[in-house]
């Protein structure tokens, strides 16, 4: 697998993003907080990690959620994918949802979401008057049947 340096700083005492497996395509990223943040049903919170990222120009960084989270305890993210773009060098912070009916606190150091480096490529749109049919052609939502 092809690797892509990214320039990281980071606060003092965080652990960086790893990927737990070999084969794994996201790194999992941390919570960089002091004390517990609670969420109940349906509240949001924007979590920092305490890191910075130079992201090379033609990529993005992705942030999706964890599986785990998900599936244990209803966590995810409230714009998932997030995108984080090559030019922006902020604190990486993640938009967690409490998608549950039960409370979810948000640990330090916890394990809140996955990055994923995407390559970008940019569109030109070429107006015209019409597209190339096809048997969808416009069927959207639902056209395929349950």
């Amino acid at each position: 697998m092809e690797r892509v340096d990214v320039k990281v700083v980071r606060e003092d005492g965080v652990k960086l993003p790893v990927y737990m497996t070999e084969g794994a395509a996201g790194m999992d990223v941390y919570a960089h907080i002091e004390e517990g943040v609670t969420l109940g049903s349906l509240e949001r919170a924007m979590v920092p990690t305490g890191i910075k990222m130079e992201i090379p120009f033609g990529y993005e960084v992705q942030v999706r959620p964890r599986s785990g989270l998900a599936a244990k305890h209803g966590i995810s993210l409230v714009n998932t994918p997030g995108t984080i773009d090559s030019d922006y060098r902020g604190e990486v912070k993640i938009i967690l949802i409490n998608l549950s009916r039960d409370e979810y606190t948000i640990e330090p150091g916890e394990r809140i979401g996955q990055l994923v480096l995407q390559k970008v490529y940019k569109m030109n749109f070429v107006e015209c008057d019409e597209l190339t049919e096809t048997v969808r052609d416009a069927g959207g939502f639902g056209h395929t049947g349950k």
